[in-house]
């Protein structure tokens, strides 16, 4: 039987218990993902390092082990006004609280506490990778010419392997994304509010010529194999973007002086035209650092990184889709 690349499914489902099946299924929890990449026996050894009276390699004994799996979903709403995606159960096991507002938006903003956990099973050509209790970091982009992602990268407990396929698959949940372009996308905004009504948008602050933006949580999930207890754990978290824009002199000499005074400003992006499908990013308080000359087919374009700090705490970046 020939197995193929193409031939991969993932599950994913929100644990009520941690590290309990979750028990996924094809017909409720695909995933529709892209560029999947998955460690099934991420190991941890440790050598026996024996002296004998001859050379030779001592065996290598298994200390801890656990499960990694990585891939790419995009970031389109629902397709129903105030109604989560389908893929919102992943967000959630990387540390983001989920509120539908009913008839309005859906947002999804980053917790401390109470984190949720997730069981994921990856179905790579007749093989069944399951993984318990996992949590994971999140990237999301919305670039120029390209259709706007949510990455994922997911830590989880020894689910077991098997031989096996999924069943009733359905991925008529996932909705048809637009390109991120001009006729589809707001502008990039810096300085700016997100309004509270019923349709999110950014009001105020300067909007610039841009190639979008991506915002990596920076979120640091670990396995902890403790004696009576194992767990994934989200123990840190420390956002931060990149952008680049089109600036004027102006505008490039007034950044230098932000940069060196270490203000913070707001930055987001909202993308799409298709009611209940739309997509956003905001962070209130991104300080711009690292300048760096760039270019668009030979325009003078400036890159930044960002520092994306919380407000209050737990506000550092909002998503917002489904509206």
């Amino acid at each position: 039987m020939t197995r193929y690349i193409r031939d991969t499914v993932i599950l994913g489902k929100i644990e009520t218990t941690y590290g309990a099946d979750a028990l996924a299924t094809g017909a409720a929890n695909a995933m529709q993902v892209s560029n999947v990449r998955i460690t099934p026996l991420n190991a941890q050894f440790v050598s026996r390092d024996l002296l004998r009276n001859y050379f030779g390699i001592s065996e290598q004994l298994m200390a801890s082990f656990n499960k990694l799996v990585t891939f790419d979903i995009e970031a389109v709403g629902s397709g129903t006004v105030g109604t989560a995606p389908a893929w919102g159960a992943m967000v959630r096991a990387c540390g983001f609280q989920q509120v539908e507002v009913a008839l309005e938006r859906v947002t999804y903003t980053p917790v401390t506490n109470g984190q949720e956990s997730a069981t994921l099973c990856v179905y790579d050509s007749g093989v069944l990778h399951k993984l318990l209790g996992a949590r994971g970091a999140i990237t999301s982009a919305a670039m120029l010419g390209n259709i706007p992602t949510l990455s994922f990268a997911f830590v989880g407990l020894d689910g077991g392997d098997s031989a096996a396929l999924p069943s009733g698959v359905s991925f008529a949940a996932f909705q048809l994304p637009q390109v991120v372009q001009d006729a589809f996308t707001g502008d990039l905004t810096l300085g700016g509010t997100l309004s509270a009504s019923s349709v999110p948008a950014i009001t105020g602050g300067t909007s610039y010529p841009s190639t979008g933006l991506e915002i990596d949580m920076g979120i640091k999930a670990e396995h902890i194999p403790l004696l009576g207890q194992e767990s994934v754990d989200i123990t840190d978290r420390q956002a931060k973007g990149k952008i680049k824009l089109f600036a004027t002199a102006v505008q490039e000499v007034a950044f230098y002086a932000t940069i060196k005074a270490g203000t913070t400003q707001s930055v987001g992006l909202i993308h799409g035209t298709v009611v209940g499908r739309r997509f956003g990013m905001f962070a209130p308080a991104a300080q711009i650092i690292t300048p760096a000359k760039d270019e668009q087919s030979g325009k003078r374009m400036m890159g930044y990184d960002l520092v994306l700090s919380p407000v209050a705490g737990n506000d550092e970046v909002q998503l917002i889709t489904s509206f």
